[in-house]
């Protein structure tokens, strides 16, 4: 009902208690993705005025420095910067970002990003997962575009367009993340405005075995380019420490030189990857290192990085060594992508291990192609793995060698069990039979607990002694080698050693013998009067093993 004042005029509606408590907490994400893009500049910050002190011959004042900074910040989210104080006078864009830099911003956005979905009391009104996502992106890309125009002013502004793409793209994907783990991770429901076919093939396990696999494959060939990275290192460890103590010769100096070689180790990683996998990296112009040979690149300059570089020259067995580091690849993807589902069929485990192939190469193009970039003009304007060659190469290596490694080892573990037969089956029933092998016991459980429905769960027992039947004879008790335990009303097929039951009602149970001829079972059957069910095939039970009598 309206409610009106004396002259007659309406008074304005009550906000709803909703609206009051979302509108502070809209803010405070928003506060939080400004903070988290001033923590990350602070960092650097710091980091960059610490070394300014140190040095012994600053080339400019504090505020050379805090611009440094800035561009800084922004090379870590991939923004290229251009450098004008070059020999030759023409402007040099600067677009090779150190990987590991690129983790201070994800993770502070991430954190603001989860900060803001979870609500600090239990009566508060927690916002929705797009209202946080909004909100903490607003204020990280408004400190965002105030330092792009704060390093305008510096010896190395950024390009504007790469600015304008590459900061929001990091910051996206950071809050994405950051919202998406702090709703549980779930894998659905999908936006209802996409096909119903697509969203119901996304949620099928095939999808997410072949993510898994996909990330293992990039996982080893990130494992094995540091291998190679660091082999190469080792080989090459005069040339390296040469090229480390000529750079500078102050502590600081060589700390900074450090520094930096360290944040380039990710890009070190996947540049391994890519020479291990066939199209190398590019030099410069015309110039590629792979492992077929090396033509060489006088200009480069000097880094103790770079220094680990292959002798020029056509390649050597130890260069051709590499190509293993794919190979193991392409069998991890394989190996993951195979279900323990034993209704999977051979096509299936294909399929799955072709999408975990893309999935690699997928990941692989999109690290190349952000462990890239010039570091100059001319010689130096290619520098790293080509970005597409890179994702081909993976993927047709993973896919070459997953797919027969996926079925082989679907049939391996999809594989029958192989029973003892026979005059000596009796002497093999208490061996090994190769029931425990993998993949068996799970096709045996399935059909026992598909054929006895109801009944599995009444095969609880409660403890104490099992009694014994009189009409079992100790002599087939101990012929049999093996005793278990079942319930009444059941008769399971094992295979070479058949499990007989005697009948009563819920709960009773009896301890027979397990015998290896069918014509044994009959016997047991006969003395214990227990009429024989339909068998249930490749159903599996665990047999306690028990001692002959003495």
């Amino acid at each position: 009902m309206t409610q009106v004042t004396e002259r007659g005029t309406p008074l304005p509606a009550a906000p709803r208690a909703g609206v009051r408590r979302r509108s502070p907490a809209a803010a405070a994400c928003v506060v939080g993705g400004a903070v988290a893009a001033g923590l990350g500049l602070g960092f650097l910050a710091v980091l960059v005025i610490v070394l300014w002190i140190s040095s012994p011959y600053p080339d400019s004042g504090p505020g050379g420095a805090l611009h440094l900074a800035a561009g800084l910040w922004l090379l870590a989210h991939g923004t290229e910067l251009v450098r004008y104080d070059t020999l030759s006078g023409v402007p040099a864009p600067v677009g090779l970002t150190p990987l590991l830099l690129v983790a201070l911003p994800v993770l502070l956005m991430r954190r603001a990003a989860r900060l803001g979905s979870a609500a600090e009391e239990d009566d508060e009104e927690v916002l929705p997962a797009g209202a946080v996502f909004s909100a903490v992106l607003c204020g990280y890309l408004a400190v965002g575009a105030l330092v792009t125009a704060y390093a305008a002013g510096g010896p190395m502004p950024a390009d504007p367009i790469s600015a304008a793409w590459h900061i929001p793209l990091v910051a996206v994907l950071a809050a994405a993340a950051g919202v998406w783990g702090a709703r549980g991770r779930p894998l659905g429901p999908l936006p209802s405005w996409l096909p119903r076919g697509v969203r119901q093939a996304v949620v099928r396990p095939r999808y997410a075995l072949a993510l898994r696999a996909g990330a293992g494959g990039a996982l080893v060939l990130l494992g094995g380019g540091a291998l190679v990275v660091g082999a190469s290192l080792t080989w090459h460890g005069a040339e390296v420490q040469a090229s480390f103590l000529s750079l500078t010769g102050v502590w600081s100096g060589r700390f900074a030189v450090l520094l930096l070689a360290f944040t380039l180790i990710p890009n070190a990683m996947v540049w391994g990857a890519a020479y291990a996998l066939g199209p190398g990296f590019a030099l410069g112009a015309d110039v590629t290192a792979t492992p077929l040979g090396f033509p060489g690149a006088p200009g480069l300059p000097r880094f103790p990085l770079l220094a680990a570089l292959p002798a020029e020259g056509p390649g050597t067995p130890l260069t051709w060594a590499a190509v293993g580091v794919p190979v193991v690849a392409g069998l991890a993807v394989g190996w993951f992508a195979v279900r323990r589902a034993r209704e999977v069929s051979y096509g299936e485990t294909a399929l799955t291990a072709a999408l975990g192939a893309v999935v690699c190469g997928l990941t692989m193009t999109g690290l190349a192609a952000a462990s890239a970039g010039p570091l100059g003009s001319r010689r130096l304007s290619e520098f790293g793995p080509v970005w597409w060659t890179t994702g081909v190469a993976a993927f047709v290596w993973t896919a070459v060698l997953a797919v027969p490694v996926a079925v082989a080892v679907h049939a391996w573990r999809t594989r029958p069990a192989i029973g003892p037969s026979g005059p000596d089956a009796d002497d093999a029933v208490g061996l090994d039979d190769g029931w425990h092998d993998s993949g068996v016991r799970e096709i045996r459980w399935a059909a026992m607990r598909k054929a006895a429905g109801a009944l599995v769960p009444d095969m609880a027992v409660a403890p104490g002694p099992v009694p014994v039947p009189p009409a079992v004879s100790e002599g087939e008790r101990v012929r049999g080698r093996r005793a278990v335990t079942v319930v009444s009303g059941l008769e399971l097929d094992l295979g070479p050693g058949v499990l007989a039951v005697t009948p009563g009602g819920s709960g009773q149970v009896a301890e027979v013998a397990a015998v290896a001829e069918v014509a044994e079972v009959a016997e047991v059957a006969e003395a214990v009067s227990a009429p024989l069910a339909p068998p249930v095939v490749g159903a599996r039970v665990l047999a306690r093993r028990k001692p002959p009598p003495e």
